[in-house]
């Protein structure tokens, strides 16, 4: 125990049970007991390469908002085979099935039933699960396709509960399957830019950064229609930083967090909610469907959490889904040399407190430090998209890194890491703001993992096909 303010013990007493009994959840995944730890590893996925793959057979399940983007990049690079198609609802099956009519894949589909994806899991011609469903779903079916057997790529967050992060480590352990979030903000340009101006220690040594969700979809968590049965609704009864890694992320990743350096605690602070009971209240009054969301407690407008690594580094993270402000995922990067900024402005940075690098500074320093992954595909990721690009850049590195046999970007324990910190804000707002500490799901081999390689100096031979 390392002090008093940190006590699990005390914790666990607090919400009336054992520390040892794990996070205790209801049905949106709301948590309030933390725990205190989990058996040793008994293999680390952190540097993990898989055999290669020549081709990589794809399952997709989940082809509503996220999910048919990803099928039609994926149709685009070289050694994918789309084998399998999965959603609850049909018509979702036919428009992605008519997206890919012009292409050499024709997937089987399973549909029509809430276990069909486990039909398509246990096919023996798969070997990644690319799974983009409601958040509830992330871990159980990416838990499964790694039993069958399967590599799982996920949507974030990877996982609701602490218990579900550790079910994710130990099974990608168990497995020796990859478990990757599909963390796509790390694979922005200038986020790339920052991670690759990080390495080659222009910022000096790293001291703060910052990361943020602030994008108002007040109207589409009501709407009828966006999410499947309410599902991003429902979610937004829990209290904290319930969408922590579009921030976290590329932060983590330039700190090094799980290769270096750790996350070691939190505190966190919600406002109320000034806007989502109000507006429940108001739609019950005009329509009974929405009478079941009315009289309910809902997240606070902004939650800010603050989070201190074990190299006495710190992040800012905030979550504001319903506030009429600009959209921002606010990367900030604070060194001992250097400051770099995006979100309200373009990208900026700085070297000093006179201000911004002037505009042909930065041109030349983009031109200098581009991250070779940008110079070999970065102008074909912007004409094919997803968000700019950068989804594009994403696939297509999972893709190669599976094909050339080495390792991924992202790894299971970033995914259980970056995933945590909504569990975890969840029990420090419900308990003012106390401060708790963030699991190390590498169990100790932080401290000797080794960064992502930004240097593409392995694979990097996956070619893309015409745009």
């Amino acid at each position: 125990m390392k002090n008093n303010r940190r006590n699990f013990l005390k914790l666990g007493s607090l919400a009336g049970l054992s520390v040892l009994s794990g996070w205790s959840s209801d049905a949106t995944g709301a948590t309030n007991t933390p725990k205190a730890s989990r058996r040793p590893a008994n293999f680390n996925m952190s540097g993990y390469a898989a055999p290669a793959l020549d081709t990589v057979r794809i399952g997709f399940v989940g082809l509503g908002n996220r999910g048919p983007g990803a099928v039609v990049r994926m149709s685009k690079i070289e050694g994918v085979a789309i084998k399998a198609l999965c959603d609850i609802r049909p018509e979702r099956i036919s428009h992605v099935t008519k997206l890919l009519e012009n292409t050499n894949h024709e997937p089987a589909t399973y549909t029509g039933s809430e276990n069909a994806w486990k039909q398509m899991c246990e096919r023996e011609d798969l070997d990644l699960i690319y799974i983009a469903t409601p958040w509830y779903l992330h871990t159980p079916m990416a838990v499964y396709a790694m039993e069958q057997g399967k590599h799982a790529a996920t949507e974030v967050p990877a996982a609701l509960t602490l218990e579900e992060c550790w079910q994710l480590v130990e099974v990608s352990e168990n497995t020796r399957k990859h478990c990757m979030m599909l963390e796509n903000t790390c694979y922005d340009f200038f986020e790339l830019l920052t991670l690759n101006l990080a390495r080659q220690g222009y910022f000096g040594e790293i001291i703060h950064g910052e990361g943020a969700y602030i994008h108002d979809i007040l109207e589409g968590n009501f709407s009828k229609t966006k999410y499947y049965d309410m599902w991003r609704l429902k979610q937004n009864m829990r209290n904290g930083s319930l969408y922590p890694t579009h921030g976290l992320g590329p932060v983590a990743q330039i700190m090094n967090i799980n290769r270096g350096d750790q996350m070691d605690y939190l505190v966190s602070v919600s406002s109320r909610d000034f806007m989502m009971g109000k507006m429940a209240k108001e739609l019950a009054e005009r329509d009974a469907f929405y009478q079941q969301f009315a009289g309910k407690s809902y997240r606070g407008n902004m939650n800010t959490t603050t989070i201190k690594t074990q190299l006495g580094r710190t992040i800012l993270l905030q979550h504001d889904v319903t506030s009429p402000r600009p959209y921002s995922r606010l990367h900030t990067i604070s060194g001992t040399k250097a400051y770099a900024q995006k979100y309200p402005l373009p990208g900026k940075i700085s070297e000093g407190h006179e201000g911004w690098l002037s505009s042909e500074a930065m041109e030349e320093l983009e031109e200098n430090f581009q991250p070779p992954i940008v110079k070999k595909i970065g102008e074909l990721a912007r004409q094919i998209g997803g968000h700019g690009g950068m989804d594009f850049l994403m696939d297509w590195r999972m893709i190669d890194c599976l094909r050339n046999g080495i390792p991924l970007d992202m790894d299971v324990y970033d995914a259980a890491a970056w995933s945590s910190i909504g569990p975890l804000s969840e029990w420090s707002v419900a308990n003012r703001s106390g401060a708790i500490d963030v699991p190390d799901f590498t169990r100790g081999a932080w401290k000797q993992n080794t960064p992502v390689d930004v240097e593409l100096t392995k694979g990097g031979t996956t070619q893309i096909l015409a745009v």
